[in-house]
């Protein structure tokens, strides 16, 4: 697990924006910032990454930032962020929608985009979740018409993102390495959830007309539920297409075609996210006792020969040599948290109190 909190009152006054700018501005996500407090600016800002979702929080005076076609050329990690403003407003200009953010509501913004944020009436408090677009089952001008919209934070399903983001604010620090996963997991699912109820026929909040969904859209939504549907029930050896299909009140040729234009069969699909779980448990210390068939029978392999075959081909070595592995190491690690880590390290040399947590 990686966990980082900066504070900068500890410097100079007429080097804290300076210090925060170099934070911000950093190689991953470049970008422009002023301030009408650059000769004593006050901020703090905390981070984790869980598993391939990371989380961050902010506090702040007034800030303008723009990251701009250039900054994109220079660097894009290609990832959404979900942006909660907890205090004070903020004005955002995104994905040709202008937005004013007030308590707890999110907004949609993707780093490939140009931006636009101008923070000046008083201090603001925000969480963000940044998420790469493969953890999200929805296609790309879907997740488009959300960008640069107000998404309620205070009612429903956005309004249970924000419970779960605001706890782990105030105990980002009380986590041990093996929740991580579990915790991304939770956050890339609710983050999954009310987008999806904003794509199924939902209205923003920046006006009275909702927008309706595209029959594209209805499809994808559906797709979501049958997805849903299946993880809760992975646990089902004989979980089938036709099953499924008659969960949904659809037809089992239907279900094909849905899945078909996400670009893989139900079958498949399937072995994936048990597969998926199967090797979160395998690598999860808390669970080193389980017995690996237990494991595998959990997630719906009946025959331990077959979890075997099917694991060795996707990881490229047996369940028991991945175990050993990763207990080994503590965890495998993803490219997100090596560049998590690279821009920590170039960032550690500008003055700023960083403490972090390690596996």
């Amino acid at each position: 697990m990686f966990e980082m909190d900066v504070q900068i009152d500890d410097i100079p006054p007429s080097e804290r924006f300076a210090a925060w700018r170099a934070l911000c501005e950093g190689p991953m996500v470049p970008m422009e910032l002023r301030s009408a407090h650059e000769d004593d600016f006050r901020a703090t800002m905390w981070g984790m990454d869980l598993g391939q979702v990371t989380v961050a929080g902010s506090s702040f005076p007034s800030l303008w930032t723009q990251r701009t076609a250039a900054h994109i050329r220079r660097s894009d990690p290609e990832l959404y962020h979900l942006q909660l403003n907890l205090r004070g407003e903020a004005d955002m200009v995104h994905g040709g929608v202008t937005t004013t953010l007030g308590d707890r509501q999110f907004m949609l913004t993707c780093t490939s985009l140009p931006y636009e944020g101008a923070i000046e009436r008083g201090r603001t408090d925000e969480l963000t979740i940044g998420i790469p677009p493969s953890l999200l089952p929805f296609p790309v001008d879907d997740l488009n018409r959300l960008l640069g919209r107000q998404l309620s934070g205070r009612t429903g399903i956005g309004g249970l993102l924000a419970d779960v983001l605001i706890r782990l604010s105030a105990e980002h620090t009380a986590y041990r390495p093996a929740d991580t996963p579990r915790l991304g997991t939770v956050v890339a699912d609710l983050l999954t959830a009310l987008l999806a109820h904003e794509l199924d026929g939902g209205e923003a909040e920046t006006g009275p007309a909702a927008f309706q969904m595209a029959p594209e859209s209805h499809r994808n939504a559906l797709v979501l539920r049958i997805q849903d549907f299946v993880r809760r029930n992975l646990h089902i050896s004989d979980l089938t297409p036709a099953s499924i299909a008659a969960a949904h009140h659809i037809s089992v040729r239907y279900l094909h075609r849905l899945f078909e234009r996400q670009g893989h069969t139900v079958a498949a699909w399937i072995r994936a996210q048990r597969l998926e779980r199967s090797c979160r448990d395998l690598a999860d210390p808390l669970q080193s006792g389980t017995p690996i068939h237990a494991i595998a029978a959990r997630w719906g392999f009946s025959h331990a020969a077959d979890f075997s075959r099917a694991f060795r081909g996707t990881y490229g070595m047996p369940p028991r040599e991945f175990r050993l592995t990763a207990l080994a190491h503590g965890t495998l690690g993803t490219r997100e948290t090596h560049k998590t880590h690279e821009a920590h390290e170039a960032h550690a040399t500008h003055g700023l109190h960083v403490t972090h947590g390690g596996e």
